[in-house]
């Protein structure tokens, strides 16, 4: 999956906790994230609105219900359940958690999720 393509699924399945996501989807929806905030902290700076937080808090917002979304079909690749994003609450350990678990191959064939986004006879939504 191309950088464009994950970007249009992540916003097209906002609101999807169903499904698996691939590691591609995933990090490539996230680097356009990063990508966003890191312009909306140029912009406030450069206009003198970083006081306000304004631009960074409506991109936050935008992308709130969108990366929860992901982060669970992300985990549905792996086999596991999307409750797991909770353990991001623990100071320190829960983020290193998901980390590793968001880095990790999913899973091959179908699991309790779902088929294989990638792999021989799946279904992969064409655009």
């Amino acid at each position: 999956m191309g950088f464009g393509e994950a970007i249009a699924q992540g916003f097209r399945k906002y609101a999807t906790f169903t499904g698996r996501a691939r590691r591609s989807e995933y990090w490539y929806f996230m680097l356009f994230y990063m990508l966003c905030v890191i312009a909306a902290a140029v912009i406030e700076g450069a206009t003198g609105l970083s006081e306000t937080g304004l631009l960074g808090g409506l991109i936050a917002l935008v992308f709130l219900l969108p990366t929860i979304t992901m982060g669970v079909r992300r985990l549905h690749d792996i086999d596991r359940t999307g409750w797991w994003m909770l353990i991001a609450f623990l100071p320190i350990v829960g983020p290193i958690v998901l980390l590793v678990f968001f880095v990790k191959n999913g899973t091959d064939g179908a699991n309790t999720f779902g088929q294989d986004p990638k792999g021989p006879g799946s279904v992969v939504e064409e655009f």
